[in-house]
């Protein structure tokens, strides 16, 4: 599910800032970017990740920089540096460049200049940045709530259509029986007529007939099946594969309503319970 989370912490002595980023996805991955100084937190934060926003596909980006230069300790990878140096010093000689300013750019290049910070206080830095991700994954999981309440009820309109298409099939289906039932009384007609006529086994054939053709239990399933549906939209635990599968549940009875209907008027109601139904499943895939 779609959530964005954005903390800070700002002060004379630090600058923290987390921001987390979550798209859906059926399981969890993680993707955590950590300053240098924490590089060796990667599984505390997604341990962290994992037990309050459970699943998704989830950008986690943490910053950190500390002003207080007096507790940090710099050094010089003096080996490194000399060899950038010689090195692009040679280059610019061959191509007959300028070599002024190659120390200053030898500076920027990585691992070139380091700073080192004591243990202890690394250790209270990390707990402030932990605590601006608390509060980054408390914002992302509001953010997540407020798409969830805008998702549930659009789930809520769609299932109510279906059920409005339930309603109006439930007050056709007389008229589809004495319409079934006149063409029947036709085909006897035509049946009796004809000299080879057996009538046991024209009655059997026919109460099979319309055993198959009858949606009552097709219908009440698939009314307990919507209730059930919106009961579960209501429980405050993730619910997303329990929807997944009444869904499926739903489809295997409009469409066996739409098979068994024989009739056009049914049939249209079910092309649009269909419709409904295909919008479900696709917002289901934005659901833990």
């Amino acid at each position: 599910m779609t959530g964005y989370g954005l903390a800070q912490l700002e002060n004379d002595t630090y600058s923290i800032s987390v921001e987390l980023k979550s798209l859906n996805s059926k399981f969890l991955d993680t993707v955590i970017k950590l300053p240098k100084a924490f590089f060796d937190k990667e599984v505390e934060v997604k341990k962290l990740v994992t037990e309050k926003l459970e699943r998704g596909k989830i950008a986690v980006n943490i910053s950190y920089d500390r002003k207080d230069t007096e507790v940090a300790r710099i050094t010089f990878n003096k080996r490194l540096l000399k060899t950038y140096y010689e090195e692009l010093r040679d280059i610019a000689i061959d191509l007959n460049a300028p070599t002024d300013g190659i120390l200053q750019q030898v500076l920027e290049f990585p691992e070139v200049i380091r700073t080192e910070e004591p243990k202890d206080k690394l250790e209270d830095d990390w707990n402030k940045v932990k605590d601006v991700l608390t509060a980054a994954m408390v914002k992302c999981e509001e953010f997540r709530v407020a798409e969830g309440t805008n998702l549930k009820n659009k789930l809520v309109v769609y299932v109510d259509k279906i059920e409005t298409y339930l309603n109006k099939i439930q007050k056709l289906d007389p008229e589809r029986h004495q319409a079934i039932k006149k063409r029947l009384e036709q085909h006897m007609e035509e049946i009796k007529s004809h000299e080879k006529y057996d009538q046991n086994r024209f009655e059997q054939e026919m109460i099979y007939y319309i055993e198959k053709l009858d949606i009552s239990e097709e219908k009440v399933r698939l009314r307990s099946h919507l209730d059930y549906f919106l009961e579960v939209l209501s429980e405050s635990e993730s619910q997303g594969k329990k929807l997944s599968f009444l869904s499926q549940e739903m489809g295997r009875e409009i469409n066996t309503i739409g098979s068994k209907a024989n009739y056009a008027e049914i049939q249209k109601l079910v092309v649009g319970m269909k419709d409904e139904l295909e919008k479900i499943k696709e917002q289901l895939q934005n659901i833990l």
